[in-house]
């Protein structure tokens, strides 16, 4: 490997590491260290929060330790086999850049993920031994967030949650059996295995900071994975079942989607380009159904089209549901309880919430519900408000274009 400067590997490795989504900083608590004096601190004087839309803080020095790997993933832009340009930190490099750029307010945390180089355990100890010097020895309090390597040591991965505020172990791909023909040196029940190691070493902790005080956090924000959609014949209903067969058994805080993203000099059996980006969109939507909107998988998965077992694309899961089943409507927006008007399509958590607290002293009017939620007209067809009934909207033939989308919002999505 040609010697490169920092600059350099900074350029190449930065780069390498954007096509791993599930990078976030939501959910972690203040670490106290003497006199509230320590590095990186994110709830200090001063120190101001940027978030994505979906949880995601903004300001993560987000690198791999290498983009060499001996495994040869088909779908891997850093395979063994890929013609690219080659990099490697060593652990202080990664210290002294995290360091520097918080310094400088760059940022306010890290996110370390790496290639496998020489073993899996080799690779797992570097980036302990990156996040063990940030916090013992420059006693960093900042955001740190490690992607652990499933076939490493148990140890290893403990330490990691030790150091780190949220882990995180990808599944890769949705199903075993793409797992099996796109990454065949990777194991999809090694990978849960780790995950439920994880799992169990959280609850474990929680348990013990109950009863002792000063016992050690272990990731206090949990883990999350990530699942590439679009690089086998997974459907979206396969990957909504197995999202949620994730949540229920490893306790996860989020999973996230990444669309496929053609890699140049790719394997034959990978399909030839990225599947529309609005479908990774709509299965954060229907991911958030379920995790906020109080619908079971196979609620969400009955919004897909029962032939292919795709979401549709122009409308979002929600509107695909309400439609599929408009015997559940209209909603009273004046009597009907929380759990039916969060699956009025239109009405989001905070609009549910304000027309909760404005009945307990008026009825509620259309025009009144208007004033809560951006899209009167995606509403409309669903409720009933004082005053307002959809007398035959409901069961309109046509009302599937009525609330859709216009075509120039989905296209601009897209670009």
């Amino acid at each position: 490997m040609a010697q490169l400067d920092t600059r350099q590997k900074l350029e190449i490795l930065a780069d390498a590491a954007k096509y791993d989504a599930s990078c976030s900083s939501s959910g972690t608590a203040k670490r106290s260290s003497l006199g509230g004096k320590g590095i990186g601190s994110t709830e200090g004087m001063g120190i101001c929060h940027a978030y994505a839309p979906d949880g995601r803080c903004i300001s993560l020095l987000k690198i791999l330790l290498t983009n060499s790997c001996i495994f040869d993933c088909h779908y891997c832009i850093n395979r063994k086999s890929s013609n690219i340009r080659r990099a490697r930190f060593t652990a202080e490099e990664v210290v002294q850049l995290t360091l520097a750029f918080y310094r400088r307010n760059y940022i306010e945390g890290l996110f370390l993920s790496s290639g496998i180089i020489s073993s899996s355990n080799y690779t797992m100890e570097q980036i302990v031994e990156v996040a063990r010097s940030l916090r013992k020895d420059h006693d960093f309090r900042g955001y740190i967030h490690l992607k652990t390597i499933p076939d490493a040591d148990p140890g290893l991965v403990h330490q990691a949650g030790l150091h780190a505020d949220r882990v995180s172990i990808n599944v890769e791909l949705p199903t075993r059996r793409g797992l099996k023909r796109l990454a065949p040196e990777k194991d999809g029940a090694r990978i849960e295995g780790a995950m439920a190691g994880v799992k169990t070493a959280i609850v474990d902790t929680k348990d013990a900071r109950m009863r002792y005080r000063h016992a050690p956090r272990f990731a206090p924000a949990g883990q999350s994975t990530q699942m590439i959609v679009g690089a086998d014949a997974a459907t979206d209903g396969d990957i909504v079942r197995g999202a949620s067969g994730l949540y229920d058994r490893f306790g996860l805080r989020r999973v996230y989607y990444s669309a496929f993203s053609p890699i140049p000099d790719a394997s034959a059996i990978l399909p030839l380009k990225r599947p529309p980006l609005m479908r990774e969109h709509r299965l954060y939507q229907s991911d958030w159904l379920m995790r906020f909107y109080g619908f079971g998988v196979e609620e969400v998965v009955a919004a897909a089209d029962a032939a292919t077992g795709m979401l549709p694309l122009d409308i979002d899961p929600k509107l695909a549901w309400a439609l599929k089943f408009r015997e559940s409507f209209p909603v009273d927006v004046n009597r009907a309880p929380r759990e039916a008007l969060l699956r009025v399509p239109g009405l989001g958590t905070k609009a549910v919430k304000a027309i909760l607290a404005s009945r307990r002293w008026r009825r509620l009017r259309l025009e009144d519900v208007a004033r809560l939620t951006s899209s009167i007209a995606k509403v409309r067809p669903f409720i009933a408000a004082e005053g307002w009934r959809p007398v035959a909207l409901t069961d309109r033939g046509d009302l599937r274009s009525l609330v859709a989308p216009r075509r120039e919002q989905l296209e601009l999505f897209a670009a």
